[in-house]
């Protein structure tokens, strides 16, 4: 292959993005506005595009940061990972004096057009600040426990800011991304096994002494019990997706977001999914999240192979975060999980989630156009 043909090659189209991934994020984002807007209009009567207004506001903002973030290179978030995790941590300290509260929880700091909750910054941060420590001391994690339990400490104190608020959703996330990433990394099986085991046994603590968690447990077991009270969110979800069927009752058709399903354009919205395009929409958008996931997974795999260790690690806990949030999500919304406040991802309605996930892909997208930038340099050399 002479220069000529490399150069063309560099800049035709789709050699240096993946396309797929790229069209995949653009669909689900289109999805969400659309489910939004069924999901959320017959909340307010006189303002029926309320949320979709301020949806699209917030898609525009997360597209801004998505484009600004491709001409980063990875290296400098590699840099930045330090000061990233510190900024978080000085924001989740923040929150807690000058945030405000929703339904007893203290998550959101107002920035006018929309409430910034830096727990979402807190994902991104933390998978930064992994993956630097991994690519530095990678060989630390594989051969002492120290080396593996020093990142947990870091996960620890965010987790401890979180449940100031409180956000056991997101600290269950952050943990479960941490422990996939360290596996990934070679730590050794026993480590796994001891740390998994402790963080199991925390989170049944914190359910048992907490009377409101507790009743969200008890009530995820048998939600028919007390469908009035306790169990009300959840049997409405089911009815919901029961009600879909196969086909669904049409987009915009949906019975149980006529005031009868809390959060129905936010944490459930995948009950108005199920009810309105039913068993076909949902394995569409489900096929849609997996694949995103899955790309995610085969970028970061292919950059380690390459040895790219800071771009691999990072790609990984990205593909890890968007299927396990996506898990929980559904199992929470189809009664296999208790009630978590975790969205599902480019869907639900909030714009601290948009515009962080979006920037994630964004890393993901940059991630993948400096390996086929290596590759094609790498041809020219030959």
């Amino acid at each position: 292959m002479n220069l000529f043909q490399i150069k063309s090659q560099v800049s035709g189209p789709g050699m240096l993005y993946d396309r797929s991934l790229l069209w995949a994020i653009i669909g689900l984002m289109i999805f969400g506005v659309l489910m939004v807007t069924s999901a959320s209009m017959a909340m307010s009567e006189n303002r029926p595009f309320f949320y979709t207004q301020r949806e699209l506001i917030q898609l525009g903002m997360a597209l801004s940061v998505m484009l600004i973030a491709l001409y980063v290179p990875t290296a400098r978030w590699k840099q930045a990972s330090m000061p990233l995790l510190i900024l978080t941590i000085i924001m989740l300290i923040a929150v807690l004096f000058v945030g405000s509260s929703i339904k007893g929880a203290s998550r959101w700091i107002p920035l006018g057009i929309f409430n910034f909750q830096p727990a979402e910054l807190s994902k991104l941060a933390l998978f930064c600040y992994l993956a630097s420590y991994l690519a530095r001391k990678f060989e630390e994690v594989q051969s002492s426990f120290w080396g593996f339990f020093k990142p947990m400490t870091v996960m620890l104190v965010l987790s401890l800011l979180l449940l100031k608020q409180p956000d056991l959703g997101t600290v269950i996330v952050l943990f479960s991304v941490t422990l996939g990433v360290l596996f990934i990394a070679g730590a050794r099986l026993w480590q796994f096994i001891a740390i998994l085991g402790s963080g199991v046994f925390s989170v049944v603590l914190l359910i048992l002494f907490e009377p409101y968690r507790l009743v969200r447990f008890t009530t995820f077991l048998d939600p028919w019990k007390d469908p009035t009270g306790s169990g009300y969110q959840l049997t409405s979800s089911l009815m919901a997706i029961g009600n879909g069927g196969f086909w669904g009752q049409g987009l915009g058709n949906s019975v149980r977001k006529l005031g009868y399903l809390p959060e129905a354009h936010t944490d459930f919205i995948f009950s108005i999914i199920a009810e309105e395009l039913g068993y076909v929409g949902v394995i569409a958008i489900l096929a849609l999240l997996f694949f995103l996931t899955f790309k995610a997974l085969s970028i970061g795999y292919r950059s380690l192979n390459s040895g790219s260790l800071f771009s691999g690690y990072l790609a990984c806990q990205i593909g890890i975060w968007f299927g396990f949030q996506t898990f929980v999500n559904i199992g929470v919304t189809s009664g296999m999980l208790p009630t978590k406040g975790l969205t599902l991802p480019f869907i639900s309605y909030g714009g601290s989630s948009l515009i962080i996930m979006s920037l994630a892909v964004a890393l993901l997208l940059r991630i993948d156009f400096e390996f086929r930038q290596e590759r094609i340099q790498a041809r020219v050399k030959k």
